[in-house]
């Protein structure tokens, strides 16, 4: 995969969690994950990249949130419209 996108999971018409996938090679596996804030993990693949970003209280999470994340993993941050289906929930 080579672009980011945003998946959100709904129950009952409600948000319940969201993941960021970032660029990965084909069928790359999560080899760890750290939690990097309050509702926040970080899925890493082999060599330590990061793959993943998954959002488990999506409620309290802000854009900013997000970003300050991208920031320490030296990723560029996420448009305002990337991430607008996630902060209208």
């Amino acid at each position: 995969m080579k672009d980011r996108y945003l998946e959100i999971t709904y129950r009952k018409g409600k948000v319940v969690a969201a993941y960021l996938y970032l660029p990965r090679q084909p069928r790359e596996k999560v080899k760890k994950t750290t939690q990097t804030a309050e509702g926040i993990l970080v899925d890493y693949g082999k060599g330590g990249r990061p793959i993943g970003i998954e959002i488990t209280a999506p409620r309290q999470i802000s854009r900013q949130d997000i970003n300050q994340v991208i920031a320490k993993l030296n990723l560029p941050p996420f448009a305002d419209e990337e991430l607008a289906p996630l902060l209208a929930a």
